[in-house]
């Protein structure tokens, strides 16, 4: 993505749920400003991972605020032997029990801890970033020998399972997303153990032989810690291994003179705020001077090794460099040539991008934990899918006990308590990854489910905070048994919904309910056939920490398994226009009933095959809300960026002011139908030469908006270049009756126009005009306004069946 700030999102906006700008009444569930376009599907739009990036500074910029005591505390309790029960104690008897540590008083396996002192007297001397990385991974690592046999009372001993160790990167390490490929560059990582010795070939054996069943533990982690933890990789880290990044970053102060050095000896004090307490983006190049050219580095080799689809942290700068790092005023980093180029990511968004990868490369991620040391200090990030949370700093050379807690904690985490999800086992099938789940149902009794996780056709997420919905083939025994009309397969959908919203099954069982008695939706809705809810909210966590309103925004993880369908996007001209147009009469139905969809775009938009015929299907009821309901439902957005009505994306109806009608669903179809016809042929992706509307999909709501408005009143400007040389009637067809509808909704929209000017002439007060216009809307105005599109020729003409195209 190109635009790291976008228009409309230079101020915050206030809370959801909230009256703003002198607002009375909020009529629509407010838009989240890090709610992501792109990385909810990234599939959908063709996009380069990097594009994101705008995304996910906007989810750092939200990150909330702890105290680094309190998450030291939640973290203990996490490892504790009774991590329900509260046990506000831990701190300080772990404090006082890790002094002997600090202190130089600890033994280990021939590892004392004195080794920390001398490497943190190494780490505060003058240099630039890397000269750093392997004093800091020694005195971790050799703390972590340290701490396993120390013992606290309610605390758990280490796992041997993780066996956690300090490991230099410096390297790229790549992901696939979908078609895409990722590429970054992470400092330092804690992985574990043997994970890091396979990147050396340790955990393989050489040529000399397998390494012996009886070597010993501390032998093993020793000789790794002396040989390989503070040199880069042989190969490539796997993200699926990392159990937390730690990104350097070292001001221009920290070069030339050096930090303070650590006291003679250690002990238990309060906590003393660091300068600043928290790490807000794009602090530390507002604060640094440029840096002396003296001190600049050797130029280092180009981050991506290897083609990687242009996939890398940011956008190269016009030298050629692909390096993650900043020119930055204010920092050097790990000997790569400092160059001007103001794209680059903040240390923050930085270590964000790398919370994205993590997420990704697991199933169903509850949590991580990453760290950012900037000289002397280190702030603990922690993201989940309600957002991020920062600690306030540590100062880990003058407050080491704090540090060392930390690393005996982690130290005592089990995986799950990294984040990973324990209910999701991994299995190998026929050389692939897939995941295994199983669980106790009332109806069914044991329910199996065996996701394909390495299928070709599974859609992944990519971001930090939102739905982060994956779709993925599953088999499984029991529902295939149950369910023995489906043949085209299944598949599970994985996202973490809103806990204030009422759920997508409960809105399913409604739209049920509609089925009976209306034509135009049986069939027209996708078929769930099992669903479950997990209780891990978000919000307990906040709570814990002392986050302010904890439970706003919180989220739960759902699992449900549908009938496998098909994208829209695969078909073609009439058949196109004949599933879209079942699924706009199928909405109509379920809109005047009661249920509100309110999330239009191509993915939502499906069908399968019946008796020879494709029928369409109005799929993803996550974001619907029921017309009983009162009020707005939940803290997110309710749209899909590229599709939304030109009314939604505006500043008023981001803060939630405006109400969100049946025409602005129906005139997502139309932005469907463009996006479709002008992005595909035949049900292939074109050229990103030949996709016009690329850009829509990279950009805020605002400025998305001024695009379409744009594209709305020149729509002839858009005519595809290969329209001239096709020679497809239909295509004609396509692009007419495509003119057709968007001079609709101009038509429309300058109607509107005109009855606000009208009534502004007319009365003093403007207060009021416009919404009380815009949420002017009977049964009878739904039909009218679809009426509209239903009575123009290319509607008329797409409809009529023929035998070829």
């Amino acid at each position: 993505m190109s635009l790291a700030r976008e228009t409309g999102t230079s101020s915050t906006p206030p809370r959801a749920n909230a009256p703003a700008h002198g607002a009375s009444v909020i009529e629509s569930t407010p838009n989240s400003r890090g709610a992501s376009v792109v990385s909810e599907n990234i599939d959908l739009v063709g996009v380069k991972v990097k594009e994101v990036r705008p995304w996910i500074q906007r989810d750092i910029e939200q990150a909330k605020q702890c105290k680094a005591d309190a998450m030291l505390q939640a973290l203990l309790q996490r490892a504790s032997c009774a991590p329900e029960t509260e046990q506000p104690e831990l701190l300080q008897k772990c404090l006082r029990a890790v002094l002997p540590v600090c202190n130089g008083h600890v033994s280990a396996g021939g590892i004392h801890s004195s080794g920390v002192g001398t490497a943190l007297k190494n780490y505060v001397r003058p240099g630039v970033e890397n000269k750093f990385y392997g004093p800091f991974i020694e005195a971790t690592n050799i703390a972590l020998a340290c701490l396993e046999g120390i013992k606290v009372d309610g605390m758990r001993t280490p796992v041997p399972a993780v066996d956690m160790i300090c490991q230099q990167n410096d390297m790229p390490m790549y992901k696939m997303h979908q078609t895409e490929e990722s590429t970054r560059k992470p400092d330092v990582v804690i992985l574990p153990l043997n994970s890091a010795c396979a990147s050396f070939g340790d955990g393989k054996g050489d040529k000399k032989g397998k390494q012996k069943d009886e070597e010993k533990h501390d032998t093993k982690r020793k000789t790794h810690m002396v040989k390989n933890a503070v040199a880069k990789p042989s190969a490539p880290l796997l993200w699926t291994d990392v159990l937390a990044c730690i990104e350097f970053k070292r001001k221009t102060k920290g070069r030339t003179k050096g930090i303070s050095s650590p006291p003679p000896s250690y002990t238990v004090t309060d906590y003393i705020p660091t300068k600043p307490e928290f790490l807000p983006v794009d602090h530390l190049k507002a604060g640094d001077p440029t840096p002396d050219p003296s001190q600049a580095p050797v130029q280092p080799a180009s981050d991506t090794a290897r083609p990687s689809s242009g996939l890398t942290a940011e956008q190269p700068s016009k030298g050629g460099s692909s390096s993650k790092r900043k020119a930055a005023d204010t920092l050097e980093s790990s000997a790569k040539k400092p160059r001007i180029n103001p794209d680059e990511p903040d240390v923050t968004v930085q270590t964000g991008l790398y919370a994205a990868e993590m997420f990704a490369a697991n199933l169903a991620v509850n949590h991580l934990i990453n760290l950012i040391v900037v000289d002397e200090v280190m702030w603990i990030w922690y993201y989940d899918r309600q957002g991020t949370i920062q600690s306030s700093g540590i100062n880990f050379i003058q407050d080491l006990p704090r540090f060392m807690v930390l690393l005996y904690t982690l130290q005592r985490f089990k995986l799950e308590d990294w984040g990973r999800n324990k209910d999701f086992l991994p299995v190998q099938l026929e050389g692939k990854q897939c995941h295994e789940f199983k669980i106790k149902d009332k109806e069914l009794g044991e329910v199996d489910l065996l996701l394909h996780t390495s299928h070709d056709e599974r859609v992944t997420h990519y971001g930090l905070q939102g739905r982060a919905t994956n779709v993925i083939p599953v088999t499984s025994e029991v529902l295939a048994k149950k369910y023995t009309h489906i043949q085209d397969g299944m598949v599970a959908k994985i996202f973490w919904g809103e806990a204030s919203r009422i759920s997508e099954p409960k809105i399913l069982d409604r739209v049920k309910e509609i089925v009976k008695v209306h034509p135009t939706v049986q069939g027209h809705i996708p078929e769930l056939l099992w669903h479950h809810t997990f209780t891990n909210p978000t919000s307990a966590v906040r709570e814990a920490l002392g986050v302010p309103e904890p439970a706003v925004g919180s989220r739960v993880l759902y699992i449900l398994v549908f009938r496998k369908l098909h994208s829209i996007t695969k078909l073609h001209g009439k058949e196109f226009f004949d599933v879209w147009r079942q699924c706009i009469l199928c909405h109509l139905t379920l809109w005047k009933e009661g249920v509100y969809h309110r999330d239009i775009s191509p993915g939502n938009l499906m069908w399968y095959w019946r008796n020879g015929k494709r029928i369409g299907v109005l799929n993803d009821y996550d974001l619907s809300s029921l017309a009983n309901v009162v009020g707005p439902q939940g803290n997110e957005r309710t749209g899909t960026v590229p599709f939304m009505a030109l009314d939604l994306l505006t500043a008023k109806a981001q803060r939630g002011e405006v109400k969100h009608l049946y025409r602005h669903d129906l005139e997502s179809f139309m932005w469907v139908f463009a996006w479709v016809f002008l992005r595909y042929r035949q049900g292939v992706l074109l050229s990103w030469r030949l996709r016009p509307l690329d850009e829509w999909a990279t950009l805020d709501a605002i400025a998305c908006g001024l695009k379409k408005l744009f594209f709305l009143e020149n729509t002839f400007e858009y005519q595809p270049p290969d329209l001239q040389t096709s020679g497809s009637n239909i295509d004609w067809t396509s692009w007419e009756f495509l003119l057709e509808c968007f001079e609709v909704l101009d038509i429309a929209a300058s109607d509107c126009r005109g009855r606000v000017r009208r009534i502004r002439r007319q009365q003093r007060s403007t207060e009021g005009v416009v919404e009380q216009i815009n949420t002017e809307e009977t049964v009878p105005d739904m039909d009218d306004f679809l009426g509209k599109f239903t009575s123009t020729n290319g509607w008329a003409a797409l409809s009529n069946p023929s035998p070829s195209q």
